[in-house]
Parts: structure tokens; C-alpha cells; sequence
């Protein structure tokens, strides 16, 4: 008589990894909007390609099929939509992406009104890099400041939640202050760059100043509108 052989449980390995997502917060009319999405493809071809995207719906009242034609609007565009929020589930259907919550930079409460709070701003740590960020890297630091003591290559990319320090040339691409940090900033000593970011307003390098490139240089928030002016 043999004894059965007892079955081994298979243990499931789960392991965690994070993305950064574009929060495309639409405003209406929808199609002036999209324009500006079009505006930006146009500089930067390859600005969305391969990146998540959430849509952010609480600032606009759209039916189901309104949202329909906003998603098939951005497919058409080649841009991803991982996930929607800030609208009733009931505006969906399930051939859309899931509705999410729980993002780091805002709470979707449609149902109650909330107070007014003073939003705190997060304690900031920083990673230092002491080699040159190449041509297809990503380097990303939500948790604070980033400081490279070398260059960052032309098709390289930088995202942090606080400030960049750059001391070689930026050729790639630079995100500062993702996680709603408006204060942030952008240094580096020869700006070539393809793009720059803080707190999600941008400008590519079609939009640098020409009398800036190749020089030190600064980008910070002014309100709603990002400066970029030499470094003295």
C-alpha cells in the first residue's frame, strides 16, 4: 500500500513596484483641451509614449458617453489610460479602465463636501548621484531631492519630489516636484534640456529661451507659470 504524497503548496511571491502616472485633469470645452494635448505631442512626440496615464474627472460633468469619447479621443492619441477617478462609478462601464482613488497628491470625495485644509508640504529626504545619468536611464525619487554630480544625457530622465541639482548638463529630461511639491526647483549648469517639469507644468525645449542654452540655469513656479532664467 503507498502513501499518498501530500501536495506542496505553492507559495505566491508578490512584489511591489511603482509608477509615476500623468494625471490628465480635462477642462472643458473637451476639444480646446485636446488641442493642447495635440499642441504638446507635436513638441515632444515621444512625451506620452509608454507612460500611465490617470484621468481626473472632478472638474468636469460628463455623461457616460461623453466619457466614452474623451478615452477613445486619447486612444487615438496613443496615450494609455490606467485608471479614472474623481467621477461616480455608475459613469463608467466595464469596458473602461477602473475607477481608482488613494493617489498621493489629492483625496476624490465626490459625495461630501470637505473643509479647506493648509496642505502640509511633505518632509523631503534626497539621494546624491555621483555618476552621469545616460541616454535611456530613469532615475526616480518621489521622496525628495535629487542631486547628480555629472550630466544627464539627451533621452535620460530625472523625476523627483523635491528639487534637481545638476552640476553638468542637462540634456534629457527633468520632473521636479511631482508629488504636488510647488516649491520645487530645477538647477544645473548648462541647460540643454528636453524638457522640464515641476508640479506637472512643463515647458519643452522648444519653449527655452535660446539666449539661455548652454548656460546655468534655474526653473521654479511663479503661480501657474514656470521661469526659467540664468544662473549668476
Amino acid at each position: 500500500m503507498e502513501a499518498a504524497a501530500k501536495v506542496q503548496r505553492q507559495m505566491v511571491r508578490l512584489r511591489g513596484r511603482s509608477y509615476v502616472a500623468f494625471v490628465f485633469v480635462p477642462t472643458v470645452p473637451i476639444q480646446d483641451w485636446l488641442q493642447e494635448i495635440d499642441t504638446t505631442i507635436a513638441r515632444s512626440p515621444g512625451f506620452f509614449a509608454g507612460r500611465p496615464v490617470v484621468v481626473d474627472l472632478s472638474s468636469v460633468d460628463l455623461s457616460q458617453a461623453g466619457i466614452g469619447h474623451l478615452l477613445t479621443s486619447l486612444q487615438d492619441r496613443n496615450i494609455r489610460v490606467l485608471g479614472i477617478e474623481g467621477v461616480d462609478e455608475g459613469r463608467l462601464t466595464p469596458s473602461m479602465p477602473p475607477l481608482l482613488s488613494g493617489g498621493r497628491s489629492c483625496v476624490v470625495e465626490p459625495s461630501a463636501p470637505r473643509k479647506v485644509e493648509a496642505k502640509a508640504e511633505p518632509k523631503l529626504t534626497s539621494l546624491l548621484l555621483e555618476a552621469p545619468v545616460r541616454s535611456g536611464q530613469t532615475v526616480i525619487f518621489p521622496e525628495g531631492d535629487i542631486t547628480i554630480l555629472g550630466s544627464v544625457g539627451s533621452g535620460a530622465e530625472v523625476v523627483a519630489g523635491g528639487s534637481i541639482h545638476i552640476y553638468g548638463a542637462l540634456r534629457g529630461r527633468a520632473m521636479a516636484g511631482v508629488n504636488g511639491h510647488t516649491s520645487a526647483r530645477i538647477y544645473c549648469q548648462k541647460i540643454e534640456a528636453e524638457l522640464l517639469a515641476i508640479d506637472g507644468f512643463y515647458q519643452t525645449a522648444d519653449d527655452i529661451d535660446a539666449v539661455l542654452r548652454g548656460k546655468p540655469a534655474q526653473a521654479w513656479l511663479q503661480g501657474n507659470t514656470m521661469r526659467i532664467t540664468a544662473l549668476n
